[in-house]
Order: C-alpha cells, then structure tokens, then sequence
C-alpha cells in the first residue's frame, strides 16, 4: 500500500529544499503530486513542475464535476489565491509512495479524502527569525517584490500552526530545521 507523505511547515521553514531532496534520494523512490493553482506564476517557476497554473474557470468546472480532492483558499495582498489537488488519475497508491508541499489544512483534507492510513504528516519547524530572514531574501530576488503579502503570511503561519491546530490535527512528531542535512537524514529514517 503507498502512502502520501505531507510536507508541512509555516513558509520559509525549507520545505521546498526538503522536498527536493526527498525526491532525488533513490531509496525512498518517491513521485510528486503537483498541485494546482490560478494564481500568478512567480520567477523561476514552471508549468507541470511547480504547480499546473490553471484559471479560477478551470476551477470553477473541476468542482462542478467533484474532480477537487481539497481547495484552499487565501485573501493575499493581491486578491483570492487558490490552491488545489484534483482527482486526475495521476495518483496510485496501489504502486507508488508520494510525496507533497502543503499546510495543516491541505494536510487534513487530504488525509480525510485518502484516509489516514495513507496520509503521513511531515512537520518542518524553524526558528521565527531565520524564517523571516530567509523569506526576505527570496522575496528580494523577485522581479516585483511583495512584501506585504510575505508579511502577511508569515503573520497568518503563526496563527494557522498554532500548538492548538497542530494538536487537532494529530500532529506529534516535529521535524526541526536547525541543520538541514539532518532534519533530512531524520525524516528519510522516519519515511524508511
């Protein structure tokens, strides 16, 4: 039986590299679920890698036709941005073990639309201020910085990732970020 292991953490905490490590380590053989989105596509991004850049109608037609496994939603500085997995035919958890980027919500829609047998939670924590720092240097490297809206979801992290959320959503084991490799080596050990 496979499984979807969720990568989750407040923003900047290094999911991403994370989770392209995990992809590269041949052991683990894990394939990516990639996601959905209408929302702008951000330097160095690419359709189909990323995420599949949609349109709010492409949305709009996939829930009439119940083809959304989870949807989330976000009031950003720069108006309603969704983010979405659909039941595409790309995922078999008969042959393959996943693995994806999400947050707590997306994390416990996913577990509910799979069953939680089959969703594995793989909670990132990093200090506030290496957070912060390290979301300002990649919002300078944009081509229009938007700090505002890093600002505001680094205030909406908190919130969302509370010790409460983190409690009703079942989450015990927490992965920190102190020294990269081995935050890695201690969630490929918890993967094998």
């Amino acid at each position: 039986m496979g499984r979807i292991f969720c990568i989750i953490g407040k923003s900047s905490s290094g999911k991403d590299t994370i989770y392209r490590k995990l992809l590269k380590n041949p052991t683990l053989g894990l394939k990516k679920i990639v996601p959905y989105t209408p929302r702008p596509i951000r330097k160095g991004e690419r359709d189909g890698k990323e995420y599949h850049f949609s349109t709010i109608e492409e949305l709009e037609r996939l829930r009439k036709e119940d083809k959304i496994i989870e949807c989330r939603s976000y009031d950003t500085v720069c108006g309603v941005w969704h983010y979405f997995m659909v039941k595409d035919n790309r995922i078999n958890l008969e042959k393959e073990n996943y693995v994806i980027i999400g947050t707590l919500q997306s994390y416990q829609m996913t577990r509910d639309y799979f069953g939680a047998d089959k969703v594995v939670p793989i909670y990132i924590e990093l200090e506030d201020g290496e957070r912060l720092s390290r979301a300002l240097r990649r919002e300078k490297r944009q081509k229009c910085p938007g700090y505002e809206e890093m600002c505001r979801r680094f205030l909406a992290d908190c919130r969302d990732f509370s010790t409460e959320n983190l409690q009703k959503a079942g989450i015990e084991k927490i992965f920190y970020n102190h020294n990269l490799q081995k935050c890695i080596d201690e969630i490929i050990a918890y993967i094998l």
